[in-house]
């Protein structure tokens, strides 16, 4: 995916115009969710600044008892600094028992986002236990539509990853990513999202951007961590009474992080132009128009979708190519990204103007191989390839 054929300065220069325009497909989400109750959410971005900025090094005084064969049990108090650890679970949890002390009190109307609802029904009827299998909904079908328009969809989840895997390990303090690293997780999301497919939800798997931005937020990009928080998920996922429960998070709490969590990433994606020579005119046309007509198309394209005696001007008349023009055009992500590409591969630039040439000096003295190998090292692959040298060959597999 990401050329092993590219040109050198193609391979190295185009994802930071990826991160640049990966908050164009964040800020239509964020707006849905907190619009829902502007309060709400302001309420949770606050309380998310003032835990993460403000108190992070106030430590909290927790009394504990602790035992052992000489002294026996003993009782002390401990200084911790919870806000730094737990600011994003104490905000939440702050923000939840204020939405349901407002649905309590009638503040919040019947209709408003921000109410908790009755979930003790819904909490009945969830089963304790649900494993989900292949063929649960029936047997899978393709139609040439669905397969347009789900390809789109994988393209600019695509596009999205490479951005976010470059943010990702920015936040976390890890080289930049080698391109088989890249080319490996746009493999296992494929695969992610074939598995999904098969036992019927039919949700995408891919990068969220949300995750990175809580990485910024609770400076925890261990992948022990990450390890043991999927497993945590697949087995809340499997019991169907936490699931409800979730569910009740009101959608203007989620909107509110979303803000902090999105903004996060854009200052990310924003951070690696410090490379490129902003006082160029010529890098300076490539981000703003780039930018522009990332936030302008999308828009066109939404009214054109509402409209459908508008949208008729720009068919073909072939319907799985007129879906697939209209999901490129609604992702301000790939439009802005196209551009940004096309643009800075074609307009006459030195490398010193792009910021290839600082670039590559901090790629390269951030990133020996050693330290290449111990960040992004996968046992089973390089086992495979010691035994069959032929599987260097692949992509995905370091060279």
């Amino acid at each position: 995916w990401s050329g092993r054929n590219a040109s050198k300065d193609s391979r190295t220069h185009n994802h930071l115009r990826d991160d640049l325009s990966d908050w164009l497909n964040l800020a239509g989400v964020a707006e849905y969710q907190a619009s829902q109750n502007w309060g709400i959410s302001l309420f949770m971005v606050l309380l998310v600044v003032v835990f993460s900025e403000y108190l992070k090094n106030v430590p909290i005084p927790l009394p504990y008892v602790s035992y052992s064969k000489d002294e026996g049990a003993t009782c002390g108090v401990t200084w911790l600094r919870l806000f730094q650890l737990y600011r994003w679970i104490i905000s939440l949890v702050i923000a939840w028992i204020l939405c349901g002390i407002l649905t309590a009190t009638g503040t919040l109307g019947e209709g408003d986002k921000a109410r908790i609802g009755d979930v003790s029904k819904s909490l009945e009827d969830a089963t304790w236990f649900y494993f989900p299998y292949p063929g649960q909904f029936g047997r899978p079908t393709v139609n040439v539509g669905g397969f347009v328009g789900f390809l789109a969809a994988i393209l600019a989840g695509a596009i999205e990853s490479i951005g976010d895997y470059f943010a990702c390990a920015k936040l976390a303090g890890a080289p930049p990513p080698p391109k088989y690293a890249l080319n490996r997780g746009i493999l296992l999301e494929g695969v992610g999202c074939f598995l999904s497919g098969l036992c019927g939800p039919g949700l995408g798997v891919t990068s969220y951007s949300e995750n990175i931005g809580a990485i910024g937020l609770t400076k925890v990009g261990s992948r022990r961590v990450i390890v043991c928080s999927a497993i945590l998920m697949l087995i809340m996922g499997m019991i169907g009474k936490i699931g409800v429960l979730f569910a009740s998070i009101p959608s203007p709490i989620i909107g509110g992080m979303y803000l902090v969590m999105f903004g996060i990433v854009t200052a990310v994606g924003i951070s690696n132009l410090r490379f490129v020579d902003l006082t160029s005119s010529r890098n300076v046309f490539i981000i703003g128009v780039s930018i522009y007509f990332g936030v302008v198309v999308p828009m066109w394209a939404g009214k054109m979708m509402a409209d459908p005696e508008a949208a008729k001007a720009i068919q073909t008349g072939n319907a799985e190519f007129d879906q697939l023009v209209q999901v490129l055009c609604s992702s301000g992500m790939i439009v802005g990204a196209a551009i940004a590409c096309f643009l800075d591969n074609t307009i006459p630039g030195t490398n010193k103007e792009r910021g290839l040439t600082s670039y590559e000096f901090t790629a390269t003295s951030s990133a020996d191989k050693d330290l290449l190998k111990k960040v992004y090292h996968e046992p089973v692959m390089e086992y495979l390839a010691g035994k069959l040298p032929i599987l260097r060959k692949l992509p995905f597999v370091p060279n």
